[in-house]
This record gives structure tokens, C-alpha cells and sequence, in this order.
């Protein structure tokens, strides 16, 4: 199962790099190469860079997919696609999801909205220093604390009632309230287990700023 990491377009103040393969999304290309890190592949429109450095990045990339600008697809879902259709067991790392544009970013925060991304949902992760992002889809999920993080929440993109046990706050159907995002609950002492009724529930774990 190959670990892949997906650099895209928002902020990149931290990131790791224990990975098997490296994914560069348009301008995010050349902050790799800076880094002195592989580029296997670069994806995007590149209407962000200049000829010269469009240039360097298909001279260097070990394989380089330049799409139109227009398209249905942002230059994120474009990269996972193209992943998981040459890997398709690859658990991905997004590193600048956030931060920038807003559109973008929630664009990154609800990609497996995509019919073609959803099957993928469970080994996809939008990461920065303060916040990891994951999904789950229909069923019974357990979830562990993520080292350095106080907080987890749960936004539910569905229908149904969701439940949530062995959190600080637990959602039942004794006291079940319908809300988008069930924030800032907190782990006690093991894990917490989450039934999704349908559709997806994206994970949030996250802690204040330092």
C-alpha cells in the first residue's frame, strides 16, 4: 500500500516526508523541487507559474499531466484521480489544503463529494500542523486520538441520526440535536466509536494555535 504525498496550492508551513511518492498540484511543484524532493508527478493547469518555470517543472517531473483550465474538475481532485488510477490501495497525504482561498479550501475539505473519490474516502488525509482532516462513510467507525491534538469534531454530510459514544459529549438518541458540525468534543479514555446512519462524515481533529 503506497504512501503518496499531495502537495497543492495553500499554505505549506509544515509537512512530512515519509513517504514512497511525491505529487506536486500546479504551483506546489516548484515549493517540492525547492525542497529538493522527487516530483513523480505533476498535475494542474499552471496558470499560477510562468513559461520558464512550466518549463523546469516538466523537465524535472518524472511524469507531468497539464490539464485545461477549463474543466470540471479542480487541479486537487484532477491529482487524486490520477493517483488512485495508477494505485489504487495508496493512502494520500494532502499537505496546503488550507489556508488562501476559501472556495479552494472548502473545495479540498469536501472533495469525496466526487462520485469517483468517494470509494476512496478512508485513505485520503488533509493534514497542516494544527488540524488532520479524514473521512468515514456509512457504517461503524472507531476513532484513536492523533498525537498533539486536543479537539475532534464531526460534520456530517447526510441524512440520519448520527451517533456518537465514549466522547466527552456523546450524541444518542436520548439527546439527539441536529446540527452540520458537532464541534469540540474531546477524547476521555480510549476510543470513540461513531455510526454514520448514510452519506459521510468528515473527521476533524485540531488544536488551538501555540
Amino acid at each position: 500500500m503506497p504512501k503518496i504525498a499531495l502537495f497543492v496550492g495553500g499554505e505549506l508551513d509544515w509537512f512530512t516526508t515519509d513517504f514512497d511518492y511525491f505529487v506536486g498540484v500546479d504551483r506546489a511543484c516548484l515549493y517540492l523541487l525547492e525542497l529538493g524532493l522527487p516530483l513523480d508527478l505533476a498535475v494542474g493547469d499552471f496558470d499560477s507559474v510562468s513559461e520558464l518555470e512550466l518549463d523546469i517543472i516538466q523537465s524535472t517531473a518524472k511524469s507531468c499531466k497539464k490539464a485545461s483550465a477549463e474543466k470540471n474538475d479542480t487541479d486537487t481532485e484532477l491529482a487524486l484521480k490520477l493517483i488512485f488510477q495508477a494505485y489504487p490501495e495508496a493512502e494520500v497525504t494532502i499537505f496546503g489544503a488550507f489556508g488562501g482561498r476559501i472556495d479552494h479550501m472548502l473545495s479540498n475539505v469536501f472533495l469525496v463529494s466526487d462520485p469517483q473519490l468517494a470509494p476512496f474516502m478512508d485513505r485520503i488525509c488533509l493534514r497542516d500542523k494544527q488540524n488532520k482532516i479524514t473521512y468515514c462513510s456509512e457504517g461503524k467507525h472507531e476513532f484513536l486520538p492523533e498525537p498533539d491534538m486536543t479537539y475532534i469534531s464531526f460534520l456530517q454530510e447526510g441524512d440520519g441520526e448520527l451517533t456518537i459514544l465514549g466522547a466527552k459529549y456523546e450524541l444518542t438518541s436520548s439527546n439527539y440535536f441536529q446540527k452540520k458540525i458537532y464541534s469540540s468534543n474531546e477524547f476521555v479514555d480510549g476510543p470513540i466509536h461513531v455510526t454514520v446512519p448514510n452519506g459521510y462524515v468528515i473527521i476533524i481533529q485540531t488544536r488551538d494555535r501555540s
